[in-house]
């Protein structure tokens, strides 16, 4: 939420919670189609969204950690464009987006940072299609990894360590890239010495490496 808010303003903020939901592993939060009339902000837990593709499997289109807010999606057709599936066992914050609008116009920074966690939104997305678009399966791993130990790091989590809550079948539907792509570029990370891997435990030892994978492709 914004810092620079009176007392007043923030109960205010915090009436905005219609509910709290605890979400189980491997259940949905909301699905492709569905009406949108909320916002979720992850208090606990990860999240995959996800959209079916022609071929009738599940394409990955973002993962969603605490801190983060879900269903952004919708606001554009008051209906939901993905599913959202806890990739662990999870607890959301249900704010009504009727409430948030009325709020917004009373609480103009409010306004700004609901413009915020959407512009955010819209860079992220960005940032997928470039990544998709022209980069090699280092790079995309490289970038994939140096990007959810920022965001973890951001929430007070290591810099250097992180639990993977996705399969790499899943970080392949999201990088676009086959599941023995993945497992093989893992690998090579291994030998290289930038990472080490225990199952789904990663331990970046190496972060500059990393970078310069991901930099060589941009200065080239």
């Amino acid at each position: 939420m914004p810092v620079d808010l009176s007392r007043e303003e923030l109960e205010r903020i915090d009436e905005l919670v219609g509910a709290r939901r605890k979400i189980k592993r491997g259940t949905t939060l909301f699905r492709n189609g569905e009406k949108f009339t909320s916002l979720y902000a992850i208090r606990t837990g990860f999240f995959k969204t996800c959209v079916a593709a022609e071929d009738g499997r599940d394409q990955v289109t973002g993962f969603q950690m605490a801190g983060e807010v879900v269903g952004l999606d919708g606001i554009v057709h008051d209906h939901h464009t993905c599913d959202a599936v806890a990739l662990e066992d999870a607890e959301v914050c249900v704010m009504p987006f009727d409430r948030i609008e009325e709020l917004s116009r009373e609480v103009t920074s409010l306004q700004r940072h609901v413009h915020k966690i959407m512009s955010r939104e819209i860079v992220r997305e960005h940032g997928v299609m470039l990544l998709l678009g022209s980069m090699r399966a280092e790079e995309r791993l490289a970038t994939f990894l140096l990007n959810l130990v920022q965001r973890l790091h951001a929430r007070g989590f290591s810099q250097s360590e992180l639990i993977l809550r996705m399969t790499r079948e899943e970080i392949g539907s999201f990088l676009g890239l086959k599941l023995e792509t993945v497992s093989r570029t893992f690998s090579r990370f291994v030998e290289d010495g930038i990472v080490e891997v225990k199952q789904r435990h990663v331990r970046i030892l190496n972060t500059d490496a990393l970078r310069e994978i991901v930099n060589l492709k941009s200065a080239g």
